[in-house]
């Protein structure tokens, strides 16, 4: 199985959300102890280890702060 690293720009999230509804093994959340230069919780990922590099939450970010590397 393919694996990722996922890399959130969290100052340019918009805390919009639409990463966390398709990651496929559930593992991109808001982070909700943590609030960013615009004033919103910003995406994280909760457990790295478990990513599998899909590249689905990147795809969906409508303002590219998200990229993804595979191993």
């Amino acid at each position: 199985m393919a694996k990722g690293r996922v890399h959130f720009d969290q100052d340019r999230c918009k805390g919009c959300e639409l990463c966390t509804t398709v990651c496929p093994v559930k593992i991109v959340v808001m982070d909700k102890e943590k609030i960013n230069k615009k004033g919103y919780h910003p995406a994280t990922v909760k457990e790295m280890d478990k990513c599998v590099g899909c590249a689905s939450c990147a795809l969906m970010c409508p303002d590219a702060v998200i990229s993804v590397e595979r191993d």
